[in-house]
């Protein structure tokens, strides 16, 4: 490793110059499909690479392969062409690599998108390219995995090209913060690297960008940001499954918390963890440090914690359906919600996926609905869902969820309203006499 030195990331920021560039972004996801769209829209000559010819065709076609307006409004005016063939990126200075980095079943890291991606990348770098990772991956990723496989075709990093690490950060459904203006990380092979990749981000992001002292710092960062999210909201879920017995609103305390002006940051239980990073990325940090002879068991204690939220909230349902002499068994339960987060179409991890597969195995029979995600729910409305479900589970807080009344409940004939979200009007569910259990509410 050529660890990046202090004098040289005290000097960047001052002398990056921009230009145009020839770009490839390999990955159109989640993360690569914004980034492409912007670098194209900022006067960069950008390919898109993916292996999904579906997705690949839907974006040369100018639609959305998923629901995001400025997406689809980016893609209405693009200059991006994508395609599926990897020799494109010998016409590429930058290539971006921008793929997904799961985990498995068993929790442990799946590199084989990066590896499928960096073996496709390597017989077609040209001399003098610029690589940048940004699919998120443990300390030590890019050096042990990403480097050997890319020096496979002959060229040595650090001298026939340059590898970097700038951590994707995109927040779904948020208007307030994007691609764009969300600052950066970015850390580097060599120093020449990192001037580079900060030249480049410079040239698309209004956002600060932090200049790292080499790959494994730039990879941790991510790691830790998630880490850290995942971690407070294990806590809150605690204090909601300790709550929940001692008949206190967590929501009323924590708010009430928040009134304190200096260390302390709100975090709000839930019936659990979604999305492509914060369930995922612990486990990244924890396999790394078995790997190095390190148990992570804060992190561990913090994942068990959080992925026990959706039984907890199917127990919640089941104990309120019985205490006023109802049975989950055989009943019809509506699950108002797939995707991990409102307003969306990205079910990836959603708690919603393990509570309706708890909701089966105690012989319930779920009636899905989400509005986001047509081709996966039960029913082609919230009205057909409702009607005939004895109870009711809010699994995501969508806006048209979090507008409903007691009124859509009570002529449905649910008086058993589970509130995984706690994003309903507690008070008016109970005054107009829905039986309503929020999370540690």
């Amino acid at each position: 490793m050529q660890e990046t030195s202090d004098n040289a990331v005290a000097t960047l920021a001052p002398t990056v110059h921009r230009r145009t560039y020839d770009v490839a972004v390999v990955g159109l996801g989640y993360v690569g499909l914004p980034l492409a769209l912007l670098a194209a829209r900022k006067g960069h000559r950008v390919r898109g690479i993916d292996i999904n010819e579906k997705r690949v065709a839907s974006i040369n076609a100018g639609e959305s392969p998923f629901f995001d307006e400025r997406i689809a409004a980016d893609l209405r005016e693009t200059s991006l062409t994508s395609y599926t063939d990897f020799s494109r990126v010998r016409e590429c200075e930058i290539v971006v690599v921008c793929v997904p980095t799961p985990v498995r079943d068993d929790h442990s890291p799946d590199l084989e998108p990066l590896i499928g991606a960096c073996e496709g990348i390597a017989p077609h770098l040209a001399p003098g390219s610029l690589v940048v990772i940004e699919s998120t991956v443990n300390p030590g990723i890019c050096e042990t995995v990403v480097l050997p496989i890319l020096e496979r075709a002959g060229m040595k990093a650090g001298i026939d090209f340059d590898l970097s690490h700038c951590p994707e950060r995109v927040n779904p459904g948020d208007k307030d913060w994007h691609v764009e203006n969300i600052h950066r990380v970015a850390g580097s092979y060599t120093p020449r690297g990192l001037e580079r990749t900060v030249d480049f981000y410079s040239s698309i992001i209004t956002g600060a960008i932090k200049p790292m002292h080499g790959l494994k710092e730039a990879e941790a960062v991510k790691i830790v940001e998630n880490t850290f999210r995942d971690i407070n909201i294990a806590f809150v879920n605690e204090l909601a499954l300790s709550f929940d017995r001692l008949g206190i609103d967590i929501v009323h305390v924590i708010e009430a918390a928040s009134t304190k002006p200096f260390a302390f940051m709100p975090h709000y239980p839930s019936c659990g963890v979604g999305g492509h990073c914060i369930p995922v990325d612990p486990y990244y940090l924890i396999a790394e440090g078995k790997r190095n002879g390190f148990d992570h068991e804060f992190l561990s204690l913090a994942r068990k914690i959080n992925n026990h939220m959706p039984v907890f909230t199917v127990d919640l349902l089941e104990r309120t359906l019985r205490g006023r002499n109802l049975a989950l068994q055989g009943a019809r339960i509506a699950v108002l919600g797939l995707a991990y987060k409102a307003d969306i179409d990205d079910m990836r991890e959603s708690p919603s996926h393990r509570i309706i597969e708890e909701l089966r195995v105690r012989g319930a029979t779920p009636a899905v609905y989400d509005p986001y995600i047509p081709e996966h729910s039960h029913h082609p409305s919230l009205e057909e869902t409702l009607r005939g479900s004895l109870g009711a589970i809010v699994a995501t807080a969508h806006r048209a969820f979090k507008e409903l009344t007691p009124r859509h409940f009570l002529e449905n004939g649910i008086s058993v309203v589970i509130d995984g979200k706690n994003c309903l009007n507690k008070r008016q569910f109970i005054d107009a006499g829905v039986v309503y259990r929020g999370i540690g509410r």
